[in-house]
């Protein structure tokens, strides 16, 4: 227990300053985009007078000098103020708070899926190495990978939406329905299905070839011969030997992508206009929102880094050998 708290303290030490770091990075890059927000807010309102655009630009701080800007902005980030939205008029922890919800159970459904599915059809594969099944497992992982998540999501619109009308295309849930309890379930579940599947198909596509891979390295290891030549079950040495020492590399991309799920969720919250944070960061982006692009940003490095230490502690339950130390 010594050993864990040890190892949680000098993680959470070191990603304070990596932490510190981005958003130092973050900042640079978003103010050297092109683009005056104070100018792109008073074009959105019908306004072009210079004395307006300054009483902006002094309102949202814009007129001081970038290091005074950077200072304001990490001692408020330190005090878990992530600012003002330009565009929205309201604080970025207000809009981040009621979008994260549907974006978590977006990325969450389509996190489960991809990982379950990926090790179910990584470790038939490998199991079945040589066969037909191996060849059309193979298949469609490389292309579930070479092809582009936005052009699989605007097929499934075009198939299960515009042709056969089994699915909705687009939103959270249908618009003025007045649905409650078990059909609001129903409802909001239909409009998961093609996003989930979009956002899946790529990462299960990675974990089922990293998973065949893996066990196909490590199911002629002595360990795994000695299992099998005291007789257990051919069911039970893949499970408890070959299957649980060739996850660790499955684990470590799997702790990778659960940081990255909001951010890698833009692209098809565009696609589908689901109402999430990845689509507030889109828009954030087209507005020159800098507050709330920088808030989303935060956000997400910190989950990045809270999932590379649960990835850490993971290890040491799957494979005793690994010591938190």
């Amino acid at each position: 227990m010594g050993k864990i708290v040890s190892f949680l303290g000098r993680r959470v030490v070191k990603s304070l300053f990596i932490l510190l770091a981005i958003v130092l990075i973050n900042f640079s890059l978003i103010r050297a985009a092109p683009g005056d927000p104070a100018l792109v807010i008073a074009g959105q309102s019908g306004a072009s007078d210079p004395q307006y655009i300054e009483q902006l630009r002094e309102k949202f701080h814009l007129d001081e000098p970038l290091p005074q800007q950077l200072w304001t902005y990490v001692t408020d980030v330190a005090t878990g103020d992530l600012g003002y939205s330009y565009r929205q008029q309201r604080p970025v922890w207000d809009l981040v708070a009621e979008r994260l919800p549907a974006t978590l159970l977006l990325t969450g459904i389509a996190y489960v899926f991809s990982l379950g599915m990926g090790l179910l059809l990584g470790t038939l594969a490998a199991v079945k190495v040589g066969r037909w099944s191996d060849t059309a497992i193979t298949t469609i992982a490389l292309l579930a990978y070479a092809t582009p998540l936005y052009w699989i999501g605007l097929m499934m619109i075009l198939l299960f939406s515009v042709q056969l009308g089994w699915l909705p295309a687009f939103g959270y849930q249908s618009v003025g329905a007045g649905l409650t309890g078990f059909d609001h379930f129903l409802d909001v579940v239909a409009h998961l299905v093609m996003p989930v599947l979009t956002l899946g198909l790529f990462y299960m596509a990675v974990y089922a070839r990293l998973t065949r891979s893996s066990i196909l390295e490590v199911r002629d290891m002595d360990f795994v011969k000695t299992a099998r030549a005291k007789g257990l079950q051919e069911r039970r040495v893949v499970v408890r030997h070959v299957l649980r020492n060739a996850v660790l590399p499955v684990i470590t991309f799997a702790g990778i992508q659960a940081g990255y799920l909001i951010g890698g969720s833009i692209l098809v919250e565009t696609v589908f206009a689901w109402p999430g944070v990845g689509r507030l960061a889109f828009d954030a982006l087209l507005q020159r929102d800098y507050q709330v692009l920088l808030g989303i940003f935060v956000i997400t490095s910190i989950m990045v880094l809270v999932f590379n230490i649960i990835t850490d502690l993971v290890y040491t339950l799957i494979d005793p050998r690994i010591e938190v130390s």
